[in-house]
């Protein structure tokens, strides 16, 4: 045989060898993105908050022996899967590109707002001007102007309806609230004074891709988030018992419109994150504990979640997939958490979530972590607040677990509330992570 041919033979059986025995190197999303000129791309550099492979454009992954390879199907512009307590990501892609966030901007809301507005029997009489800039479409809870209601109320309102009238409502409470006591403003100024907090509260926490036009992440010029900077909001307010509580509740009794004779009857609302509840095709997550779902017709779907599986706690984010497929958002969400729980120990964390600016890493507790927790006046604690519902076989299907970070599900006066994992890092102080060995 010609020494050329036996060459050759020999460089194709190594490469056939090393494919046997190593497996396939891991592959890049970003390769396929470049050969499709009509898929979108992410405007060039993107931040390396978090560091540096995080500001490459495409699929970051770091595949050790054993790993799983990343779930084929997964079409989301934009998406991160990371440990809650380490901060470890373990796998993204282009999580640092600047999207339209929809009603996950309302996580930022909330953690800005809720430690300030806690829930409480203190009603407040809705006015005309509070609902007047909703959006044309926005998705409401059925707040009424001349009606009362309770901050609870608004807040179940907020997490489960995903009500930009709730929203608006609680924000010009808040922006109220912030210019001082005997301060005069009208709601447009409170309003404008609530953004202003949400954006100062996102440089905090080191979400610098957001900027914030709207309280309730209703489509707005310039108005934009992240992967990553939503699950750095994500992260922070399921700290806060308050917000993992709101957050994992499937459903609870909103008032309907007092009638002539003062009565008030109540209505249902559930949950509109699938991945909870359950619906056309989409079956509860093992597990979930929250955290917030949205969509607009700019933004398209866009999803933060958070599960927990034999001790580890998991966050995920998905913006606009691009597959027609019904609740592509949630599959493949839940996909990025199989893989995840899958993959943990067997990847190299490809950056991490950063902590707050002004992170305690001494050995004096954050009095802020758990908000409401050492006065007892979470949601279900507060005077007058309705009870909340939640279908048994609904706790059933989500098997929360009492894994090693506190996982619960709760059962509050003989009423269900589905926490399915949600009481997670009560007391805990930054940084949540494990010693590496």
């Amino acid at each position: 045989m010609p020494a050329l041919k036996k060459t050759v033979l020999t460089a194709i059986c190594a490469t056939l060898m090393s494919a046997f025995v190593f497996g396939p190197a891991p592959a890049f999303a970003a390769d396929k993105d470049k050969s499709d000129d009509k898929q979108p791309r992410p405007v060039l550099p993107m931040s390396s908050v978090g560091g540096p492979q995080l500001a490459k454009e495409g699929t970051q992954v770091n595949l050790g022996p054993g790993a799983p390879v990343l779930p084929a199907e997964l079409t989301g512009r934009s998406w991160i899967v990371a440990d809650a307590e380490s901060g470890d990501v373990l796998a993204a892609h282009n999580s640092h590109w600047r999207l339209p966030p929809a009603s996950t901007l309302k996580m930022l809301f909330a953690d800005t707002v809720l430690p300030a507005l806690q829930p409480s029997s203190t009603t407040h009489k809705v006015t005309d001007a509070e609902l007047a800039d909703l959006g044309d479409g926005s998705s409401l809870v059925g707040v009424k102007e001349d009606q009362t209601y309770t901050v609870h109320d608004l807040w179940l309102g907020v997490f489960l309806r995903s009500g930009n009238d709730a929203v608006h409502v609680l924000a010009s409470m808040y922006g109220a609230q912030q210019a001082g006591a005997g301060a005069e403003v009208d709601e447009k100024t409170a309003v404008a004074n609530t953004v202003t907090a949400m954006q100062e509260h996102a440089v905090e926490l080191q979400a610098l891709d957001t900027t914030v036009v709207t309280p309730d992440g209703y489509d707005a010029e310039n108005q934009v988030s992240s992967a990553y900077d939503l699950t750095l909001f994500a992260r922070s307010g399921m700290q806060k018992k308050d917000f993992r509580e709101y957050a994992a509740t499937a459903s609870a009794d909103f008032p309907g419109e007092e009638k002539d004779d003062g009565k008030r009857e109540t209505f249902e609302i559930q949950n509109t994150n699938r991945l909870l509840t359950g619906d056309a095709g989409i079956s509860p997550y093992k597990g979930i504990a929250g955290v917030k779902n949205g969509y607009t017709s700019h933004a398209g779907n866009t999803f933060t979640g958070i599960a927990e599986r034999d001790g580890r706690v998991l966050l995920v984010t998905v913006m606009n997939p691009s597959s027609d497929a019904s609740h592509a958002v949630y599959k493949e969400a839940a996909s990025l958490l199989d893989w995840g729980f899958a993959a943990s120990g067997k990847v190299t964390p490809v950056g991490e979530l950063v902590p707050p600016k002004s992170a305690d890493t001494g050995s004096a507790t954050d009095g802020g972590t758990d908000t409401g927790s050492a006065t007892g006046k979470g949601p279900q604690a507060a005077a007058g607040a309705k009870p909340q519902k939640t279908a048994a076989k609904a706790a059933a299907r989500n098997e929360a677990s009492s894994g090693g970070v506190g996982i619960a599900l709760a059962l509050i006066g003989g009423v269900l509330v589905v926490l399915a994992a949600g009481v997670f890092l009560v007391n805990r102080r930054w940084p949540l992570r494990r010693p590496r060995p």
